[in-house]
């Protein structure tokens, strides 16, 4: 039986991913940011710990609580977990930056420079990093949530090609729009870090942006997947022989990718202006 540590499996990508690989025989350790969804997952039978990427000792803990429960053998890695900071680029201040890249790049870096060593000594293993549309294209208003993940888009190639004399892959994931609770959850970022009645924008802020944030049920998106969308390429990459560098999940991610290979920049930013 094959191992993976999941991060963020409280919800959508990250749930789906460890109810999924469990059913198809993986042993799945689930981790959360939260105490209280790591129990509410143990109740469903899964062995779930705490993993805090902003924190080193959260971690560290992790991992060995990681390794105890695998005797040492960890075959795959899924980074998954993170957080979107909505706001105007500047309007964000550098403590703001900072908490997003510690959450998605930072501890992705740290987790991950954990693990190559034990998959080094058993001849194996695969990472897998969830990235996004954005961190092939840049949007408005989600300056900060892009950085990260063009971020970890370079790390990831990097890495790749550092890694490429071994047998560990290094994937990433770049799905666009997901059913989660990915926008609830940066409310409390865009809370914390932008005084938004104060800005600049704040006529758009007050017409588009918090209406959108704080709206229950938005208006149905035609391009919006569900998380076993995302599921269903881990698998390739997880399991595949030969698995991809990239798996571009939704037509919006493809549809990017495909636009920015083809067009000027002056007229691609045009596009990306008007969409968001």
């Amino acid at each position: 039986m094959q191992t993976i540590l999941i991060t963020g499996c409280s919800s959508g990508i990250g749930l789906d991913a460890a109810a999924t690989l469990r059913q198809r025989g993986w042993r799945v350790l689930a981790t959360c940011r939260l105490q209280d969804d790591c129990d509410w997952l143990a109740s469903y039978g899964f062995e779930s710990f705490q993993l805090d990427y902003t924190s080193s000792s959260s971690i560290g803990y992790a991992f060995e609580n990681a390794m105890s429960l695998s005797d040492g053998r960890i075959d795959a890695l899924f980074n998954n977990g993170g957080h979107g900071q909505p706001g105007a680029l500047e309007d964000v201040p550098r403590a703001g930056l900072r908490q997003i890249f510690e959450t998605n790049v930072f501890g992705y870096h740290e987790l991950t420079n954990l693990v190559i060593p034990v998959m080094r000594r058993h001849g194996r293993g695969r990472i897998v990093n969830c990235s996004s549309l954005l961190g092939i294209v840049a949007v408005r208003w989600r300056g900060a949530y892009t950085a990260t993940k063009c971020a970890l888009e370079g790390l990831s190639d990097t890495l790749r090609l550092e890694l490429r004399d071994t047998n560990i892959h290094v994937c990433l994931l770049q799905p666009g729009q997901i059913e989660t609770n990915f926008r609830l959850n940066s409310r409390a970022h865009f809370e914390s870090w932008i005084s938004w009645e104060e800005s600049v924008h704040s006529k758009w802020y007050r017409t588009v942006l918090v209406p959108r944030l704080y709206t229950e049920n938005p208006m149905p998106n035609r391009y919006e997947l569900q998380p076993s969308a995302v599921t269903k390429k881990l698998i390739h990459a997880l399991e595949s022989p030969r698995p991809r560098a990239r798996y571009r999940i939704t037509t919006q991610s493809r549809m990017a990718a495909f636009l920015k290979w083809l067009l000027p920049t002056r007229m691609l930013d045009s596009i990306l202006a008007k969409r968001s």
